[in-house]
């Protein structure tokens, strides 16, 4: 099994963290401008969603943070990129300047979710999250440890 297959059903990777960390109030499907060489690497999951975030920047949206290892079989100092450039985000200009609008309140951001293959071409699933507090995040895990014991006594 590669790394992509093991980050869920048809992911290439994914941000778990991310619904522990913040509430995930909407989400858009999104294009990112790749070169080939990061295209290659994420097709072998070699991507790291964890610490990424989406911000704008002269009206264009950029996903900073996420991590794209250089491509192995690639030649050296040819088709290489740097692993932490940020990637600007393919969005219709009217989904961009509702997400401006929502993001000009306090505590929101985007964050991505989710980096999947549809149609050949490699999509991201941004969320706008709002953050979580410690005492939110702790009755999730409460409630996700009270599901699984009702399932696990519901086996037996």
């Amino acid at each position: 099994m590669t790394a992509g297959e093991e980050a869920g059903k048809g992911a290439l990777a994914t941000n778990r963290k991310a619904r522990h960390e913040f509430h995930i109030l909407d989400s858009w499907e999104a294009g990112l401008s790749l070169t080939g060489g990061e295209v290659k690497s994420c097709r072998d999951g070699q991507v790291s969603l964890a610490e990424a975030y989406a911000s704008f920047d002269k009206g264009e949206l950029y996903l900073h943070g996420m991590r794209i290892q250089p491509y192995a079989a690639a030649k050296s100092g040819f088709n290489t990129h740097e692993p932490d450039r940020p990637k600007k985000v393919l969005m219709h200009r009217r989904e961009l300047d509702r997400l401006a609008g929502t993001l000009q309140l306090k505590g929101h951001t985007i964050v991505p979710l989710k980096l999947y293959l549809a149609r050949g071409k490699i999509k991201i699933e941004l969320g706008l999250g709002k953050g979580k507090l410690l005492f939110d995040k702790r009755e999730s895990l409460r409630r996700k440890t009270d599901e699984r014991e009702t399932a696990r006594e519901m086996r037996r």
